[in-house]
């Protein structure tokens, strides 16, 4: 036997609560759980399913006042003159210490708590028969990033130079920048290269040997240049 549809009528029912309510408070707690929480997971991300980003940030950087200097003279192969700030270092040079008179200033030009320019200048006293032919000096650094990674390294800047014929001044301006070989690490501090550049309370004259410094400094995964 068939049946026919007559008659229907839809029926509404309405809930009404107060502002002050139990139920209007947990309307209004699971709306903010609704949009809020993917907000900030967004933020927090920079982004989805990143491939590549960059930013950028300027580092604080401080002299640490650690100068090792080896200054080459001529025409004898092997003279030379040398000093630094460890005084192991010095007495290993024996004949060949020569004290500099030394000053350095750094200088915040914006006034933003970072330095942005070291003046260093070192006058290397000299006898009438001594000729300079090529200075290597070292000048370390502290280096701190903080806004993505939370990195901080003891680095140093190498100058090395020559000449053909002797001379008497060495003017040299340049920019302390960072070299990566991977990835910083943005959990937690990195601290690994927060160690001193130079071994300055080790005995041994091959701690001291610039060649064996700036090839154990290369080794580093994060070095300034």
């Amino acid at each position: 036997m068939a049946l026919y549809h007559l008659f229907s009528h839809p029926v509404e029912r309405a809930y009404r609560a107060g502002l002050c309510s139990k139920a209007a408070l947990f309307v209004l707690l699971t709306t903010a759980l609704t949009y809020i929480p993917p907000l900030l997971v967004a933020f927090r991300s920079h982004g989805f399913w990143l491939k590549r980003s960059s930013y950028e940030e300027q580092p604080n950087v401080r002299f640490q006042h650690q100068v090792l200097l080896v200054a080459l003279l001529g025409p004898e192969p092997g003279a030379f003159l040398a000093w630094s700030t460890f005084p192991t270092f010095n007495r290993l040079q024996g004949g060949h210490l020569r004290v500099p008179l030394v000053s350095s200033r750094e200088e915040d030009r914006n006034q933003d708590g970072k330095m942005d320019v070291l003046y260093f200048r070192l006058e290397l006293p000299l006898q009438s028969t001594e000729h300079v032919l090529g200075v290597q000096l070292i000048l370390t650094f502290s280096y701190r990033l903080h806004r993505m990674s939370t990195f901080e390294m003891q680095s140093m800047a190498f100058l090395q130079s020559s000449f053909a014929v002797p001379g008497s001044q060495l003017h040299v301006n340049g920019e302390l920048r960072l070299q990566q070989k991977q990835p910083l690490s943005y959990r937690g501090p990195d601290v690994r290269y927060n160690v001193s550049v130079i071994n300055g309370t080790s005995p041994f004259a091959q701690d001291y040997d610039l060649a064996h410094i700036v090839a154990a400094y290369q080794e580093r995964n994060v070095t300034t240049n």
